[in-house]
């Protein structure tokens, strides 16, 4: 298992970067215990241009500097005073592209993830959305503006690859004040994922297309 290079994120394609982390593997060491989960479900966010970015119309501030960072930086917001949100930045410097970090299936330290989050047994609801599994991979705002390089949060190839067929794209969840640009299709997700986020709706909308983007 490889960790991802900063090479992977310094790319000009955000929409393409969030379809290609599908599949990768975040780990979190926090005080010396180890949790991993598999990324099922991811959106992007497209710099200046973007009217759901949080850098739309080239807007800069104290909270969302780490956008404005080099390529693998970690940009850890707070979502209504509660959910803990990660996001990956990519492309180069001063360019504010970035990853939100929807949902990923489980797979090592449960144990550990049930802690954190106070429940008894594994459900989907542990890791399905990013305020969970923020929580549940003990990621906190303490992480904001750190390297992907950092061993604190790495994200990490195994060689596996999903089927195209098994990538599904739709709009953004909860972007509905963005006018026109809440209908781009900038949501990937793994279909069929017990852990994958969204409405009933929302998932039924999502499309497979092998040649997107």
């Amino acid at each position: 298992m490889k960790k991802l290079p900063i090479g992977f994120y310094k790319r000009e394609n955000v929409v393409l970067i969030a379809k290609e982390i599908l599949g990768k593997i975040v780990i979190t060491t926090i005080n010396g215990i180890i949790t991993s989960g598999r990324i099922v479900e991811t959106e992007a966010y497209a710099a200046r241009a973007d009217k759901a970015s949080h850098a739309y119309g080239g807007r800069r501030t104290n909270r969302n500097e780490p956008m404005y960072a080099e390529a693998g930086t970690k940009y850890v917001y707070i979502c209504y005073g509660m959910h803990t949100m990660l996001n990956v930045v990519t492309n180069n410097i001063d360019v504010p592209d970035a990853i939100l970090i929807r949902a990923l299936h489980p797979l090592v330290g449960v144990d550990e993830m049930l802690q954190r989050t106070g429940k008894r047994t594994l459900d989907n609801t542990l890791t399905k959305g990013p305020g969970n599994l923020a929580k549940a991979m003990g990621i906190t705002k303490a992480h904001n503006g750190l390297s992907f390089k950092n061993n604190s949060i790495s994200i990490f190839s195994d060689g596996f690859v999903l089927p195209h067929s098994q990538i599904i794209n739709s709009p953004r969840i909860g972007v509905a004040g963005a006018g026109e640009d809440a209908l781009l299709p900038y949501r990937f997700y793994v279909k069929g994922d017990t852990f994958v986020s969204g409405s009933k709706k929302s998932n039924k909308e999502g499309i497979a297309d092998e040649s997107f983007p």
